[in-house]
């Protein structure tokens, strides 16, 4: 679960499986009219080299999504559809600090008010630590939990430094925050993502929790590395780290609405990309999302990866262009395509993200 540890700058690498094309099984108008490119033999290659039964690509410019490709299968002998659903891991990290970042503007929450006003997980409710802990803390992931609790030998929560002290990659974070934010709302979490970020831009395929609305015919199969079909988590509860369930159109929709204004005013948007603490050399830790430092090219990157069992998900998005890049895969070998991709699509930017992220690579 959440094996990411942000590849220190949210990144993952990886390669893809046989590629059977775009709009395979396709009933509905093409991406509602958005542009589609031929298949590219390079990604078809990509995949059948690594076992990687299938990827969707999606291509903003100018805050527009200009291309979605989608590749291969969602399991063996179902091509994937244009619309094709995947479990994009700790992207759903995103969505979380985004939803914190509108209560925030909205005035119903603070980012540096201690949080054990609202809820203190009884496993640190001992610890004076639980009294300094801040959202602060958790959306830039200097919490100084582990990522999480089972990774502890007694199975418990529990400090390791002192809140704001340093990074350390943490989904426990996340999962402390929702249960604040629920507490103090007397809302589902799940119910305050739906009415203030997926219902407003109409992400009609974008679930944290397998609550009867998935069309699990279009759902994108987790594999190992040996293309082995792996079970499905369909956690019946929303999860603020992981697991969360979405197209490249919808989450195409959060990543263009987001660098348009349309989710944040600029004066929020620019505080959740400001570094917060540094990760390793070449990239930061902002309020949710990775910073690489200035780009040679003089742009600035953002960037996320989920990776669970049997699949690997990464967005990059450069606010100041209003360009993206995003990619689903169904695969514990889709790391492998990353470069590639990113080569591919990114051009001369791509080499440099690329460099970045294998100097860092854990």
């Amino acid at each position: 679960m959440n094996l990411l540890k942000l590849m220190c700058c949210g990144l993952l690498m990886s390669l893809l499986c046989p590629a059977m094309g775009f709009g395979q099984g396709q009933t509905e108008k093409d991406a509602a009219d958005i542009p589609v490119q031929e298949n590219r033999a390079a990604v078809t290659s990509w995949l059948k080299a690594n076992k990687i039964p299938g990827v969707a690509i999606g291509v903003i410019r100018d805050g527009v999504l200009k291309e979605i490709n989608v590749y291969g299968e969602l399991k063996k002998g179902v091509p994937a559809p244009y619309n094709a659903i995947y479990n994009v891991a700790s992207i759903t990290k995103t969505v979380t600090a985004v939803l914190t970042l509108k209560l925030v503007d909205q005035g119903k929450w603070d980012l540096d008010e201690p949080l054990y006003k609202y809820w203190t997980d009884p496993d640190v409710k001992d610890d004076p630590k639980s009294k300094r802990l801040t959202t602060r803390h958790i959306l830039s992931h200097q919490t100084g939990f582990p990522n999480w609790r089972f990774n502890n030998k007694s199975g418990k929560l529990a400090f390791e430094f002192e809140p704001g002290t340093k990074y350390q990659y943490s989904g426990e974070g996340m999962e402390y925050l929702r249960r604040a934010l629920e507490s103090k709302l007397k809302l589902p979490f799940e119910k305050l993502v739906d009415s203030l970020i997926f219902k407003p831009l109409g992400m009609t395929d974008s679930h944290l929790s397998w609550n009867g609305d998935i069309d699990e015919s279009r759902f994108a199969v987790p594999h190992d590395e040996n293309g082995k079909e792996l079970s499905i988590n369909k956690n019946k509860e929303a999860n603020a780290a992981d697991l969360m369930t979405v197209t490249i159109k919808d989450y195409a929709i959060f990543l263009t609405s987001l660098m348009k204004g349309e989710l944040l005013p600029a004066k929020v948007f620019d505080q959740m990309v400001t570094p917060q603490v540094k990760v390793k050399n070449g990239c930061q830790m902002s309020l949710g999302w990775v910073v690489y430092d200035q780009l040679s090219t003089g742009i600035n990157g953002v960037s996320h990866g989920g990776s669970d069992p049997g699949a690997r998900a990464l967005a990059i998005i450069f606010p100041k262009s209003k360009d993206g890049l995003l990619f689903f895969t169904n695969s514990d070998n889709g790391t492998k395509s990353y470069p590639g991709i990113i080569r591919e699509y990114l051009k001369e930017k791509g080499q440099e993200i690329i460099d970045i992220e294998m100097k860092k690579r854990p």
